[in-house]
Formats: C-alpha cells, sequence, structure tokens
C-alpha cells in the first residue's frame, strides 16, 4: 500500500506542471494574440518574453517524466530548484512553491516508485 501511495504523490507532483502547461495552451488556443500576451505578462515581471517557450518546455518535460517516472531522481531535484526559482523570478507564491519544492525533495530522496519507468529497470 505504501508504494502505491508514494506513485501517487509522484503523479500528484507532476500534475501541477502539467496542469499549468495545459492551462496555458488552453489559453493560447482561445485567444489568438494568447502567446503574445503571455510573453509581454513575462516582460511586465522582469523576465525577457523570449523565456516563454523555455518555461513551457520545462513543465511540459519535467512534468511528463515525474508522471511516467522516468529519471525520477534527476527530474525532482531539477523540479524542485525550478520551482523556487521561477516563483521568485514571476513573484508568485513563494510559500506554495516552497511546499511542492519540499515534495519533490521528498520524491528526490525516494525516488523508486511503484508504477514507473525507473521501478522496471531495477
Amino acid at each position: 500500500m505504501q508504494r502505491y501511495l508514494s506513485a501517487l504523490a509522484r503523479i500528484l507532483l507532476a500534475q501541477v506542471f502539467l496542469l499549468q502547461v495545459t492551462m496555458l495552451v488552453v489559453g493560447f488556443f482561445s485567444n489568438p494574440d494568447g502567446y503574445a500576451q503571455y510573453q509581454a505578462g513575462l516582460g511586465s515581471l522582469g523576465l525577457p518574453g523570449i523565456f516563454a517557450p523555455l518555461i513551457i518546455l520545462i513543465q511540459l518535460v519535467g512534468g511528463l517524466a515525474l508522471f511516467f517516472g522516468y529519471k525520477t531522481k534527476f527530474f525532482a531535484l531539477f523540479m524542485a530548484i525550478y520551482a523556487v526559482i521561477i516563483s521568485v523570478l514571476l513573484h508568485l507564491p513563494v510559500l506554495q512553491y516552497l511546499a511542492i519544492a519540499g515534495g519533490l525533495l521528498m520524491l528526490y530522496l525516494n525516488p523508486i516508485t511503484a508504477c514507473s519507468v525507473d521501478s522496471l529497470k531495477k
């Protein structure tokens, strides 16, 4: 039972990033100027709009890797660092992203979970 709960925790942490990407893409398609507005919004927060595709790519690849449990240890640490940096740069609620980073660090310490690509290798 405990190994399935850790798999559920991994999937729930992944959905944080995957839902953000999904909401961005839906916003892009529902508004003709959605992507340009997203870039402008990043610029108003002090981050050049050129970082928009990089942010989307990191969230998509990191979220999918966590969801499927592929190289979990690496991606958990990478996404924890990313969550803290992006919350500071974009002036997001830091305490919430610190909590997400804490969950990702726990996943970094216990990377082998049930129903993951990593568990198939072992």
